[in-house]
């Protein structure tokens, strides 16, 4: 069976939508570099406990780390969009074959076969 371009378009576009949800819930974009930063929690108080400053700034730090996965994620799923009309768009980027339709369905951003997966 061949690989539905159009549904693998709009599963990668609502993942965007998605991830982009996600970072505006932790973050925002820095016109400047282009890249998510994790904003801290907004305080309508003074912070005078050093528990309540670490559990803050703990949180702050998850968010920050999680961000970075997250727009991973964001990037290899742009990359896709961007490549997607492309004839190479569902080959391994290091044998060139097809990669496995089942891994397209499960992953519609993945770049390599299973065989090359951690390559």
């Amino acid at each position: 069976m061949p690989l539905d371009k159009k549904k693998i378009k709009d599963k990668l576009e609502s993942e965007r939508d998605v991830l982009i949800d996600e970072m505006k819930d932790m973050g925002k974009l820095n016109p400047e570099t282009n890249e998510w930063e994790a904003v801290p929690e907004e305080m309508n108080y003074i912070e005078t406990d050093q528990n309540d400053m670490a559990d803050r700034f703990e949180d702050f730090e998850s968010k920050s780390s999680m961000m970075k996965v997250l727009e991973s994620k964001l990037g290899n799923i742009l990359h896709a969009l961007k490549g997607i009309g492309r004839d190479s768009f569902g080959k391994c980027e290091v044998c060139k074959k097809d990669i496995e339709l089942a891994r397209m369905e499960a992953n519609p951003a993945a770049r390599t076969c299973k065989k090359h997966i951690n390559e």
